[in-house]
């Protein structure tokens, strides 16, 4: 990865003023833990990453699908902004060794098990997830902490060209240990578990009647 100094120094001065335009409330940020932590939220807009990069109290490595790292300025800005390039619709095992390796060594990764951003007029709370973040996890021996967004599907939803600066919030839920699930079963039913109670513990985060305590 990159040197953390441009990073570092956009998050502290233009990452201020994105939080503060968008009005974002961080809420239960003492459960990201000190060491490596796979962060997992629903994703609704393409804000869901960038609040959460400018909000998180340490650094979020986030994957991007591999065709950005391909178009100049972007391509230049992603690894020193903390991203890495994935190889979407395929299993990457590049991405995923990467992704293991920053969690092993303390880092926090951010991924949205859903994929893509999920098209709100489907009224589901959550989309289907995928089962990476939980292989992810149990390969790197660490927590996955749920994240809960709200209102940034009002902010920028989908197929809008410019973001509304309207109230958002993160809340982020009690750090789940993939390796107490499910311990007995066999690879593909853990990933299974994992990937469940991960996804029930993000809606419990979006239900208005758990609100932040979850």
């Amino acid at each position: 990865m990159k040197g953390d100094g441009l990073g570092t120094f956009v998050r502290a001065t233009f990452g201020k003023l994105v939080l503060l335009l968008f009005r974002t409330r961080l809420e239960g940020a003492e459960r990201i833990p000190a060491g490596g932590a796979l962060l997992a939220g629903n994703h609704v807009s393409y804000l869901d990453p960038v609040l959460l990069w400018c909000a998180s109290p340490r650094k979020v490595h986030f994957m991007a699908k591999r065709e950005l790292f391909e178009r100049g300025i972007v391509a230049w800005l992603l690894p020193r902004f903390w991203g890495f390039p994935v190889n979407r619709g395929e299993p990457d095992r590049t991405a995923i060794v990467t992704a293991t390796e920053l969690l092993r060594s303390g880092e926090l990764v951010g991924v949205f098990p859903e994929g893509s951003r999920r098209d709100m007029e489907s009224g589901e709370a959550l989309g289907q997830a995928h089962g990476g973040a939980a292989f992810i996890a149990l390969r790197a021996g660490t927590p996955i902490v749920p994240v809960g967004f709200s209102g940034t599907e009002r902010a920028m939803p989908r197929g809008s060209r410019f973001p509304r600066f309207v109230r958002t919030r993160i809340t982020v839920g009690e750090p789940i240990d993939p390796q107490a699930v499910a311990p007995e079963a066999g690879r593909k039913e853990r990933v299974e578990a994992v990937t469940a109670q991960m996804m029930a513990a993000i809606a419990r985060l979006l239900d208005p009647g758990e609100g932040s305590a979850a």
